[in-house]
């Protein structure tokens, strides 16, 4: 999620200053996170002990950076682990299945009505179209918790179907990155113009909850801001929990870590990278949309590699969702996708429906140097695997993430 210079929201934003941050929301512990490792220190959304690192992710495109004014996150394999899975529901945890819907683990209690409604626009969430924005609105709750209304629909010209039943799973994780962005802007006072930093992402999908006959039911999700840190009267960092449920039903739950990069500081950062958006990158031959888990031939991220399960990543500056606008690295959307595409096809299996995706992101993918993308298959049968994607580039690591993909649910014939 990076937003670029140029990119307004349209509101009055304050300058970020170089004051001391401040832990002004320490982590719920009512938020379903599972399993929490080591967090960054300074600049990461966490942290009551200094842990050194050197490197964040561009939040609005998850590629990492580095911050000079802060140190950046620690170095780990995997990101916070989503809740555990109980045999009731694959997303409940054993507090969210002792509260009747539409009631939440996240929220505690329901939006109230009297509350008015804030619209979200594509400025907001950093899309430059309508129909590329899933979070339509949103209402306060508490200083910290909110409630939102998405839309999901049925036909988009990325998000897609999957294949004939469901929707992708990885909708999810596009509505997760977008809300962190509306409510830094929006409630936490964040300058149209900052740059966002993702340093992980975890997400935990029911597809069969994605089900397109479904796809015209609005989807409402809760979200906790919690580990909020100030810069000044600006927003440094926080960490975003939110659980999505369409028609009362538990959908998905996710988190991520968003931190916040004033233009001046990213131009400090970026000051011999800038020029990459003015230099054509040539556009490799893509792998077999199939393999891919893909359509159409526009929509592969990868092109093929030098040894099976290895591939190198594909990148199309003119792709109208993954690249929207001019960018000096690769969105972290594309490596986002990148993963998913080589999880499907490490593991052959068709439909590939993530139901667990997390990634952690190091650094940026720059746009003229090849980015060499492994996949290893950690564990399969019964029609289900477990892949863990790197990427790295220049011999320098620039994301993992690991994907489970769901039991294919049997279709029952008729009788």
């Amino acid at each position: 999620m990076s937003a670029l210079t140029e990119d307004q929201t349209g509101r009055e934003g304050r300058p970020a200053n170089g004051s001391a941050t401040t832990v002004e929301n320490p982590p719920q512990t009512t938020a379903p996170r599972g399993t929490t490792p080591p967090r960054p220190a300074a600049v990461a959304p966490a942290a009551t002990a200094a842990a050194p690192t050197p490197t964040a992710t561009d939040a609005d495109t998850n590629t990492a950076i580095q911050e000079p004014s802060a140190p950046a996150p620690a170095g780990r394999d995997e990101t916070p682990a989503p809740p555990a899975t109980t045999a009731a529901h694959p997303l409940a945890s054993a507090e969210a299945a002792q509260e009747p819907a539409p009631s939440s683990p996240v929220t505690k209690r329901s939006a109230p009505h009297s509350h008015t409604a804030a619209v979200v626009t594509k400025e907001l969430a950093h899309r430059t179209t309508e129909t590329d924005v899933f979070p339509t609105r949103w209402t306060r709750i508490s200083d910290h918790r909110f409630r939102f209304t998405a839309h999901w629909p049925a036909a988009h010209p990325f998000f897609g179907p999957v294949d004939d039943r469901h929707q992708d799973p990885m909708v999810v994780g596009e509505t997760l990155r977008q809300a962190s962005m509306v409510l830094a802007h929006a409630e936490f006072g964040a300058p149209a113009d900052t740059h966002f930093v993702m340093w992980d992402m975890a997400v935990r999908v029911d597809p069969a909850a994605l089900l397109l006959a479904d796809a015209a039911e609005p989807v409402e999700f809760d979200v906790v801001c919690s580990e909020v840190r100030r810069r000044g009267h600006g927003l440094h960092s926080m960490r975003t929990t939110m659980e999505f449920r369409r028609a009362g039903r538990l959908v998905a739950r996710g988190t991520g870590s968003t931190g916040c990069t004033s233009p001046r500081a990213y131009r400090r950062l970026r000051a011999d990278r800038l020029d990459a958006m003015d230099r054509p990158v040539p556009l490799l031959a893509g792998i077999a949309p199939p393999t891919a888990g893909r359509a159409r031939a526009e929509d592969v991220v990868l092109a093929p590699g030098d040894r099976p399960g290895v591939w190198n990543l594909r990148v199309d500056t003119g792709h109208p969702v993954l690249f929207p606008r001019p960018n000096d690295h690769v969105p972290g959307m594309v490596l986002f996708e990148a993963a998913r595409q080589a999880a499907t096809a490490a593991s052959g299996l068709h439909p590939f429906l993530p139901s667990r995706m997390t990634a952690d992101f190091t650094r940026y993918a720059e746009l003229h140097s090849p980015c060499r993308i492994e996949t290893e298959v950690l564990a399969e049968g019964s029609g289900e695997a477990t892949v863990r994607v790197s990427g790295r580039q220049d011999g320098e690591p620039v994301f993992t993430a690991t994907l489970t993909s769901a039991t294919p649910t049997p279709v029952r014939p008729p009788s």
